[in-house]
């Protein structure tokens, strides 16, 4: 295991049980079994280790949601969005349960944006999956309905994560799905408006642009091994200095590099900068 990786896997640990303000460099080093001065050489301070940790988990439950939320149909959607939410909380349960305290908890400026960075993206998620299944029928509920959304998975996840109660997938993510069309049918008085949504809007949103994309290309090619995956992202890297490829191709390539776990963030950039 990478270094970097071993202090990441061990600080979580002691993050899951103590939270991040009560957990010290010396004890991560310590749980590591590595010096200062190795953990120094990884990450230039705690707060940059934590901002890694959400960056390595969210970045693959954010693609991956928004691969579902582009690539299903529509009779699949809804089961396949609480399954697959569902199933990242509790494959990911140590992680999970420090991401929704320091939600609630947090001081740290840097950290609370990161949290509504990956929040923003989330919400905008379950707005596209929202509009997909219920359109014009909900026009003026449609934000109550994605904030009863993201309640319901967060309230429900909690019940497992921090309660210890048995979890039935299956059953819980029909019951969410059900409960889910009960309100897009029944509700009838908005509370959460435009206006409303972009006050709650943060003042700084975290951009990426053309060039960061390109760099970031340029480091995944040099990890990537000789396969598809690395053969689309040259075409990919090439379509962006000189576009020639049709949207069609554009999108059958973003798609080839999705699957690879160095890969999913930077397939969900394209997806984003392409609008596909």
């Amino acid at each position: 295991m990478i270094k970097k990786e071993l202090i990441m896997e061990k600080a979580l640990e002691l993050f899951a049980k103590q939270g991040f303000e009560a957990t010290s460099v010396q004890q991560i080093t310590e749980h590591s079994r590595i010096s200062k001065g190795a953990f120094y050489l990884s990450f230039k301070s705690k707060d940059e280790l934590i901002l890694a940790l959400i960056d390595h988990f969210m970045i693959q439950i954010s693609s991956d949601i928004d691969h579902i939320v582009k690539h299903t149909t529509d009779h699949d959607l809804l089961y396949k969005f609480f399954y697959a939410s569902l199933k990242s909380y509790r494959d990911h349960s140590d992680f999970a349960k420090i991401f929704m305290k320091e939600q609630a908890q947090s001081c740290n400026e840097e950290l609370i944006k990161k949290i509504h960075y990956y929040e923003s993206i989330n919400e905008k998620n379950i707005l596209s999956l929202v509009d997909r299944l219920y359109g014009d029928d909900i026009v003026q509920t449609r934000y109550d309905l994605v904030y009863c959304i993201n309640g319901l998975l967060k309230h429900y996840a909690a019940l497992f994560l921090f309660y210890n109660i048995p979890l039935d997938l299956y059953l819980l993510t029909q019951s969410l799905v059900e409960k889910t069309n009960v309100l897009a049918n029944h509700i009838s008085i908005p509370f959460i408006t435009n206006d409303l949504v972009e006050m709650m809007k943060p003042g700084t949103k975290e951009e990426i642009t053309k060039e960061q994309i390109f760099n970031l290309m340029d480091n995944k090619l040099e990890e990537l091994e000789e396969s598809i995956e690395k053969e689309s992202l040259t075409l990919l890297k090439q379509q962006l200095i000189e576009p020639t490829l049709s949207r069609p191709l554009i999108k059958g390539l973003v798609e080839n590099i999705h699957y690879h776990p160095h890969c999913k963030w930077l397939s969900y950039l394209l997806r984003q900068y392409y609008q596909f």
